[in-house]
């Protein structure tokens, strides 16, 4: 299945392409809305990020899903440590380095107590912008557990559970029944999605384009009529977005002339780690310069900010003490000493 993909290295460069569209996409989100909530009008980028919010989170879960084929008959020490500790350790660090910067204004608005009951409710209640590495671990548990079930009857259950109109107020239960379907369509249909990529890029790039445009029209129309978050609806435009992902992921992996997004792919998670330091001190500075007037461009100012700051961070602490932000330490792992002291974060 894999053997026919792009490869550099060890790696699938149409993967690293489609996480690299997705975690930009996440951060453009975060820096749109957090613009405009501080300069108390939209921008012209809101478009694009309603545009994409339909598939913007099922296809990162839909691609986190892909090589779980490969794992999930480990043993379960193994498959813990691999694919629960290891998310549970970026989670903890990272919501933590969280609370250190905003800390000091929860604690003159709310007060020490406060904050320190936030800190302890966000072990169960996911904190800020990570959510989604506090949720992977949850999925891959999830999908041990119910691999000798019947995938269709799986797939079923997840689907409803999408359609189904769950607003509890808890994220964990809400992102659950909203993502999981995606998760697990990636981790079932895996060759299935491999085999699209290589159809795309082997026989059908005309046809593709021609897809392509068809769908961003279509997902246009039912966005910007308001009818997205229709049950049904907004499960078939999340896993058309998908894969229309996939297969723009496919074709840039033809050649090297968006290989700032692979790099972003390959580097995905160091990337949600880090993006909220560089992007809340970005928009910050450029709200009180008003050197720049312009709600959207500001967000592209602070979109880029936010990728190439967490990368900066990641460059920088390289091969020093401080790389265990983005590493897991030996002394965090559940097996064996690895021959490698950490483990990356993806």
């Amino acid at each position: 299945m894999i053997a026919t993909a792009t490869l550099r290295g060890k790696r699938v460069d149409w993967v690293d392409y489609a996480k690299g569209i997705c975690i930009v996409m996440v951060v453009m989100m975060h820096s749109t809305l957090g613009v405009e909530a501080a300069a108390g009008r939209e921008g012209w980028l809101h478009a694009l990020v309603a545009f994409a919010k339909p598939f913007r989170m099922p296809d990162f879960f839909l691609i986190s899903g892909l090589f779980l084929a490969r794992v999930i008959d480990r043993d379960w020490r193994l498959y813990l440590d691999r694919k629960v500790v290891h998310f549970a350790y970026f989670y903890v660090l990272w919501m933590t380095i969280q609370f250190v910067f905003k800390a000091p204004g929860l604690a003159a608005q709310d007060g020490v107590t406060a904050v320190i009951s936030l800190y302890a409710v966000s072990f169960i209640e996911p904190f800020g912008t990570l959510w989604f590495i506090y949720l992977l671990p949850i999925f891959f548990i999830v999908s041990k557990l119910t691999h000798r079930v019947p995938p269709i009857i799986v797939w079923v259950i997840a689907a409803a559970l999408e359609i189904a109109p769950i607003a509890t107020g808890w994220t964990v239960i809400d992102e659950f029944a909203g993502r999981f379907v995606y998760f697990y369509t990636g981790y079932v249909l895996a060759p299935h999605i491999f085999r699209l990529a290589r159809f795309v890029t082997d026989a059908a790039p005309a046809r593709t384009a021609v897809a392509l445009l068809s769908w961003v029209l279509l997902n246009g129309v039912v966005v910007f009529a308001g009818l997205a978050d229709l049950p049904v609806l907004s499960l078939a435009l999340g896993l058309l977005g998908a894969m229309a992902i996939v297969c723009i992921a496919a074709l840039l992996a033809q050649s090297d002339v968006a290989d700032c997004l692979r790099y972003c792919g390959k580097h995905s998670i160091v990337i949600y780690l880090a993006f909220f330091l560089p992007m809340a001190a970005t928009r910050a500075l450029l709200l009180k310069s008003s050197v720049i007037a312009d709600v959207g461009t500001m967000a592209v100012l602070v979109t880029l900010a936010g990728v190439l700051g967490s990368l900066l961070i990641y460059w920088l602490v390289r091969g020093t003490t401080l790389r265990f932000l983005f590493e897991r330490p030996a002394a965090f792992w559940l097996t064996a000493k690895p021959r490698v002291a950490l483990q990356p974060a993806e």
